[in-house]
């Protein structure tokens, strides 16, 4: 994935959960305490922020940052093949992490 793709799904996932917690970029900028230009330049991938703008956003949005980055719907092309191997992906992934829990558990 090539950065410009990054950065514009940062913005489509940002525009995207500001109005899903029903707030205006005016909004959010206010809570996360940078300007609106900032909130607006991000969404239309001018501006790419620096770490501590996007724990800031997170921060008010209340979301954990990679929620910024993570593939939706909306910005995963390639029909339904490609989101069932990100879904399988994240599953395995997942499974492993819990495996790794119980055993460290099971130690105790």
């Amino acid at each position: 994935m090539q950065s410009k793709e990054i950065q514009n799904r940062l913005g489509e996932n940002l525009k995207t959960i500001r109005k899903s917690h029903k707030l205006t970029q005016f909004e959010l900028a206010e809570a996360a305490n940078v300007s609106e230009d900032t909130i607006k330049s991000i969404e239309l991938s001018r501006f790419w922020p620096s770490e501590k703008t996007l724990a800031q956003i997170s921060e008010a949005l209340e979301i954990d940052i990679y929620h910024l980055f993570m593939p939706t719907s909306e910005t995963v092309s390639g029909g339904d093949d490609i989101k069932a191997h990100i879904k399988q992906a994240v599953t395995q992934n997942y499974c492993e992490y819990i495996e790794s829990v119980l055993r460290e558990i099971e130690k105790c």
